[in-house]
Order: C-alpha cells, then structure tokens, then sequence
C-alpha cells in the first residue's frame, strides 16, 4: 500500500492577494463559509484597489451607484445616480468593517513569488512587508489582483524626454498646480472624458490628443434627495427594486454586445442624438463621430466631455504623434504643441499584475509567462496547472455592459465549492482538467466570433491577435447559472 505523503501544516488556509472589490467579496465569502484563518495581501497603504489608486479629477464609476455594490449589502445613501471615486472608496471601508474584514488586512505586504509545493499541496509565498521578507504557506491562493491596475504608458518615442510633469490617471500627482498651464491630454477613454472637463477650466491651454473617438452616451446624474435616501433606507424593497431595473436594462443590452451586433443600432443612434445635440459645429462633430460599430470599444456616458472640447481654450488634436520632446509634443505634420504638463489617460495593461508578480505551479510553470502569451481561464477562475490556485475576475470575465460585482460575487461562490468539495474528499488539491479549460475556451472563441467587439476594431478586449481574452461574451444570467452547481467532472483531484 502507498503512503501518503506526511501533511505540512498551512499558515493560512487561505491568502487572497489584494484588497479590491474582489479581494473584499472573496473575504466576506470565507468569513461566511466559517473560514477565518486567512489573510489578505494588499501592496498599498489602504484598501479599495482601483478606487485606491485612481484619484484624477472628476473620477467616477460608470456604471450607477444602485448596481455597483454588493448584492448582500445595499446602500440605501448613495449621494448620486454614479458615486464618485471617493464615494466608492468608503463603501468598501464600510463593508470591511461590517463584515470583519479589517483584522484580516495587510497593508503594505507585496506578494514577490507565490510556488506550489505539490509534495504538500500547498503554496509557499514570498512577501515583503514593511518589516521585511516574510515566507508563509497556504491551503488556497486567491489572486484578487483586478485587471484595471497597472498603469499603461504609451510607447510613444522621446515621452521620457518631456522635461516637463508627466502624469498618469492611474496615479495622479495632487502636487502639480494645473492652474494656468498648458495641458496636454494623450487618450480619449474612460479616464480621460472624466479628467478633460475638470481640468480644463483651469488650464491656459488644453489639447486633447485623439487617435480615435469614442461612442458617448449622455450620462443622466442626478444626486439624490433627502427624502429619497430615507425611502431607501425605510424601505430596503424600494432599493432592491432600483437596482432590479438597472440591472435587467443593462442585461437586455447583452444580445446586441454578444450575438447581434446589428440590434447596437438603436445605442448608436442615441450616442448620434446626443453628440448633435452638444456640438453644432459639423467639422468638429465629423471628428468626434467613430467609424466603428458602438459597442466595438467600451461605450463611455459623458454630458460634460462635449461642452468641455468647445471651450475657447480647448483644442481638439486627430492628427497623429510622432514623438515628445523637452517641452512639447510633436505630431505627424510637424507642427509642435508646447506644452507644460502632459497627462496619460491611457488606461491599464490588463494582464500586466501577473507578469510583475512570480505566480510558479505544477512543474515550474510561471502564470505570468503563460498569460503574456494567451491568458486562458476555466469560467475566469481556475487555471489547469495551478492548483489550488483561483483568480477573480480573471480571462474571460469581463464585461462591457454591467456591474462587475455581479461576476465577482458568483465567482467567490464558484471558489468556495471548489475548496469544499477538495475538503469532503479528503483531497490534497484541486485544479481543473486541461481538457474541461480548452473546451471552455473554446467555447467562449465560438461565441465571441458573433459579438460586437470582433467587428473591426481594436481594444484592450482583443489581445495581439485579435482573440478577446477579456470579456464574458453571454449573460450574467449564464454565467451565475453556470457557476451556481460545481462540476466535480470538470476538475481532478490529489489525494
């Protein structure tokens, strides 16, 4: 008869690296579950991930404030339609604190290598922490590290040449008085019809450097009253209700994202409404209109990025880069924009957490050496070679036309049956056939062949070649569908 290998005791029977919504949700998750040995890694100072990091002026979530909170914990106070960044931020405090979480908490503690140890079925990681490299060994690794965090520079030529402040939204430098300077802004995304607005009351001059426009939608925000707070606050229902019809409005979007991109028609034509109504001039609105299907990109909602661009001191710059030199940035026609300080709003590598970071599994093989070449995921949250390895909001987990809450709060439900049913087996590990990942990925590289973001252009959804890597191309409602039984069949277990 074979022996078992001798067990090593765990430190942690969890660690979940990051302190994010998922992070959060993952923690509350295990709190739930009856689990409390475990801790949560987080490299800064404070907890909140993207709502941490991003503090440019005018940062705000795009999806309403009533969809972007957990499902178990409503506020019933949110200040307005779409909460600013700060407002945010102290909801997930609030939720820390509510549920637990905050003993759970370290601060200041850099994951630098995490590797399997398949003799004991744990892992054993490397952190630095504020007193030095600590090792310790977990059960379950939870990588909760969010794909909108790591800055993404342009690979613009001579940009390290600038001379001047360089400043990414990502990580904005409260330091620079903006007052009376000339701006540049290089990206016209999420970030930066959001920062445009803000910081052009203030500038001399601003330009706003576009290569190409994006589809805005009006973005309806009004604060809430008083009295409407308290409706929600004495009425739990009523709260419930307003995120119910938000969420089947978003949802219905769904068919023209993921199979017909044909029914995005009727978006495109409210985003042509809206940018006729805000600019009269013909030559600046040709400019500001896509030549790509609505959708194909991430769909922005802005009532203030318009008016912004038709400011007396606001010039809005299509003609193409060629490179930064001391003081000004040069584009393709020669001409020379001097400028003062340049802002990147240029968004994030969305793989990038993982390539900074030595995540080793079964048989040496490094996660972020794989994932540079094809992130590829089972339902975004195992990985075959890592086991007792998850990841949230990982490959194929994404979305372009919801709240990200929702998936996240279905994926640390996925996790926790996995960890239960490796326990009730008496198992060492868990990890998911090779064969159920392929057929997986697969099957989302059939689907997305018929969706939006394969008409045409680029993003950050497709990789180098042109495979989205990144969103979820169904519904929510199939993915909680799909994650709502676990499937042992799919998934092998060492004794």
């Amino acid at each position: 008869m074979t022996e078992r290998p001798t067990r090593v005791r765990a430190d942690y029977e969890a660690v979940v690296v990051g302190s994010g919504f998922a992070g959060i949700a993952m923690a509350i998750a295990l709190k739930r579950q009856g689990i409390h040995d475990f801790v949560v890694l987080e490299k800064g100072e404070d907890l909140g991930g993207t709502w941490r990091d991003n503090t440019y002026p005018g940062c705000a979530c795009d999806v309403p404030s009533h969809l972007y909170s957990y499902s178990f914990e409503l506020k019933a106070d949110w200040s307005r339609a779409y909460a600013s960044a700060p407002e945010i931020l102290d909801y997930a405090r609030h939720c820390c604190t509510k549920y637990g979480i905050d003993p759970h908490l370290r601060f200041g503690s850099r994951l630098d290598v995490a590797r399997y140890e398949a003799d004991s079925g744990l892992w054993r990681l490397t952190v630095r922490t504020p007193t030095g490299i600590v090792q310790a060994r977990c059960r379950t690794l939870v990588m909760a590290v969010g794909a909108l965090h790591e800055p993404a520079r342009p690979q613009i030529a001579g940009l390290d040449d600038f001379g001047g402040r360089v400043i990414h939204t990502a990580a904005w430098d409260h330091s620079v008085a903006l007052q009376g300077k000339r701006i540049g802004v290089i990206g016209t995304g999420a970030s930066a019809i959001q920062v445009v607005p803000q910081v052009a009351p203030a500038a001399e001059q601003l330009t706003v450097f576009q290569r190409t426009p994006p589809w805005v939608l009006p973005k309806e925000d009004p604060e809430y009253s008083p009295a409407a707070q308290r409706r929600f606050a004495r009425w739990p229902w009523l709260a419930r209700l307003k995120r119910a019809a938000i969420y089947w409005t978003n949802e219905a979007r769904v068919v023209g994202f993921a199979s017909h991109p044909k029914a995005m028609k009727v978006a495109e034509r409210m985003a042509r409404r809206h940018l006729r109504g805000q600019v009269a001039d013909p030559g600046l609105r040709e400019r500001l209109t896509p030549d790509y299907t609505i959708g194909c990109k991430r769909i922005l909602v802005s009532s203030d990025y318009y008016p912004a661009l038709q400011r007396d001191n606001v010039q809005l710059e299509t003609t193409g880069i060629e490179h930064v030199e001391n003081g000004a940035v040069i584009t393709t026609d020669g001409r020379r924009h001097e400028l003062d300080v340049l802002v990147l709003a240029t968004g994030f590598e969305v793989i990038g957490t993982y390539q900074h970071l030595e995540v080793v599994g079964r048989d040496g093989r490094n996660l972020g050496h794989e994932w540079a070449k094809a992130p590829e995921a089972y339902l975004g949250t195992a990985v075959e070679g890592f086991p007792n390895l998850f990841t949230l909001v990982g490959p194929n987990s994404g979305l372009g036309h919801t709240s990200m809450l929702i998936m996240i709060e279905a994926q640390t439900e996925l996790v926790l049956r996995a960890m239960a049913e490796r326990d009730r087996r008496g198992a060492r590990a868990v990890e998911v056939e090779p064969a159920a990942q392929e057929a997986f990925n697969q099957e989302v590289l059939q689907r997305s062949a018929s969706a939006v973001w394969l008409t045409g252009c680029r993003s950050w959804y497709l990789d180098d070649s042109g495979v989205n890597r990144a969103l979820w191309p169904w519904s929510t409602v199939a993915y909680r569908r799909r994650t709502a039984r676990f499937r042992p069949g799919h998934y092998r277990f060492d004794a």
